[in-house]
């Protein structure tokens, strides 16, 4: 009851043309999300990708039909995961329909996502400002699920000097970018020490794509 009042307080919010902020929207979901987090990690465990700038401060695992992964080469999407040499776990039926639930909350139907890409922050880590633009799909939206201890998002503009808007994203989030905003700049601060009854210290968020199967690798 209090979740429900809580989420009351914070309405729908439109962050720009095509983006969309849906506070709590996951959280009658929370406790089978965590589940599927469990389960997509045991068979694909997180790891840090390490890249040309150095490891990432997120650990990352990924489902469907094909995973985000970098290396100092760069980055792209993969049918296999580079730790294991196996395809990635089938993305379970929980993040794929809360997915396009969401995103038609936020006005794109028939969403149907084929990567869900998991990211672990703990007290540090953070994302750097970047646009999703590997996906060779534009005309579908990108479906971001935070779980957890609260992060600090920030979400621009298509010009990476574009004024930012900074949002709390608290347990059970989603936001929603597409038409015009598709290729927004977008970050996450360092996580903040703080505590989750489900998480510890810990937050997740869960990304779904829609990616050209032509872009996939082996």
């Amino acid at each position: 009851m209090m979740d429900d009042l809580f989420v009351s307080l914070r309405p729908r919010t439109v962050l720009a043309d095509g983006a969309a902020w849906l506070p709590g929207f996951a959280l009658p979901d929370a406790e089978v999300l965590h589940q599927a987090i469990a389960n997509v990690s045991a068979a694909a465990p997180f790891r840090h990708f390490r890249t040309r700038m150095g490891p990432m401060s997120a650990a990352m695992t990924s489902c469907g039909a094909c995973g985000w992964t970098a290396d100092p080469a760069g980055y792209r999407y993969s049918r296999t995961d580079p730790m294991t040499d196996q395809p990635w776990p089938d993305m379970p039926d929980a993040l794929r329909h809360l997915a396009a639930r969401a995103a038609a909350e936020a006005g794109y139907e028939a969403f149907d996502p084929v990567s869900c890409l998991i990211n672990r922050y703990a007290p540090g880590a953070g994302m750097g400002l970047h646009q999703d633009r590997d996906e060779g799909y534009p005309e579908a939206p990108v479906v971001s699920v935070s779980l957890g201890v609260p992060a600090r998002f920030s979400f621009g503009g298509s010009g990476r000097s574009d004024p930012k808007q900074i949002i709390d994203l608290l347990d059970g989030d989603v936001v929603v970018w597409g038409g015009a905003s598709r290729f927004a700049w977008h970050g996450v601060s360092p996580i903040r020490e703080t505590f989750h009854p489900q998480t510890g210290a810990m937050r997740y968020n869960l990304t779904f794509r829609a990616i050209n199967a032509a872009l996939f690798r082996p």
